[in-house]
């Protein structure tokens, strides 16, 4: 099976140290309710600039090649940002919203010393249409800067499962001030209720027949709500998981596919063998949940399980990014040796 690597390869670099040595997976038979949640991916530099002008652009959908296409033609009186020199170098960026990351974004060039910019350029989506409909069309015009803090000038944002696509005509827009959703960057990709626990090596005593060799870490995937729904089906997820930095095939593990449902019930665990107590603050639980196809899987979301250091055995890498959450997540297993630590994390693009 293939993934859609639009937002971010998985396939990270071996280090030599790895702390998973083996790997099994196996059902539960207990289930427990959650809520949803949403979670921030928005970033940037929103300036002071208040948003005024307009903004001229055509949608359309080429039914042949499966393309949604944005005609983005022209700006007019844009706020100026540098006033000392009486410039503004203007962009136009969209995404396909909720689902920001999954689909990317598209920019146009950018114009440089002008309030009214002429693009004139088709930035363009490969999509199904019936996905395409459940998406907002967020396109927005910003300001370049030379050293990355770009300022917001104005937005518009489009339902797309009311737009008439019978309309192939240019129109004005006006540019709006960023909205308070987007300010706060709300992105329901959904939320994953799992439990974890650490078992350190030879923590359960001589007499017990299961006692560990070498420490073990358990993760128990139990079930999702609120997933991100592609078809009006739902979608046939399944969750894939790896202890970074390690991503060969003995750490590569993944739960039967749920059809049908955006709420799907795993109950699945996956116990990893090989671990140190040290290798804790050096390793990384990366569980990601996909929408399969025949084709190719699409990326839903996922979570990262450890310190968020920045850092494994010493090297800096990118992956070790987790939040807050999931920071203190791990650090409770850390410190509770032998039990199981259930949470709700918030799904996220990673």
């Amino acid at each position: 099976e293939s993934d859609t690597a639009s937002e971010i390869s998985f396939q990270f670099n071996k280090h030599k140290k790895t702390p998973s040595i083996g790997s099994h997976s196996s059902d539960m038979a207990s289930v427990s309710s959650v809520s949803g949640s949403v979670l921030s991916v928005y970033s940037g530099d929103f300036g002071s600039v208040d948003a005024q002008g307009t903004v001229e652009f055509a949608l359309d959908y080429d039914e042949k090649n499966r393309e949604f296409q944005v005609h983005v033609s022209q700006c007019r009186d844009l706020a100026v940002v540098d006033e000392k020199k009486g410039r503004s170098d203007p962009y136009v960026k969209t995404y396909l919203l909720p689902d920001k990351a999954r689909m990317g974004k598209r920019k146009t060039s950018v114009k440089k010393r002008t309030v009214n910019p002429i693009y004139n350029e088709v930035l363009r989506y490969k999509i199904e249409k019936m996905v395409l409909l459940i998406q907002r069309l967020n396109l927005s015009v910003w300001h370049n800067d030379p050293l990355g803090r770009n300022s917001f000038l104005g937005e518009i944002e489009i339902d797309l499962a009311s737009w008439d696509w019978s309309n192939r005509k240019l129109n004005w827009y006006p540019l709006k001030p960023r909205s308070l959703s987007a300010i706060n960057g709300v992105d329901h990709r959904g939320v994953m209720n799992l439990s974890v626990k650490y078992v350190p090596p030879g923590s359960l005593g001589k007499m017990c027949p299961k006692n560990p060799p070498s420490g073990e870490v358990h993760i128990w995937v139990k079930d999702v709500k609120d997933l991100l729904q592609l078809r009006p089906s739902g979608v046939d997820s399944f969750v894939k998981c790896y202890v970074l930095p390690d991503t060969s095939k003995k750490s590569y593990q993944k739960t039967r596919v749920i059809k049908r449902d955006t709420n799907p019930v795993f109950n699945h665990t996956i116990v990893y063998d090989g671990f140190h107590t040290e290798d804790l603050k050096d390793a990384c639980v990366e569980l990601t949940v996909w929408d399969h196809e025949k084709l190719t899987n699409h990326f839903l979301g996922g979570i990262r399980l450890g310190l968020g250091t920045g850092l494994s055995y010493g090297i800096s890498v990118d992956w070790m990014d987790s939040t807050q959450e999931e920071v203190a997540f791990w650090q409770e297993m850390m410190s509770a040796a032998n039990e199981w630590i259930e949470g709700l994390l918030p799904l996220r693009s990673l």
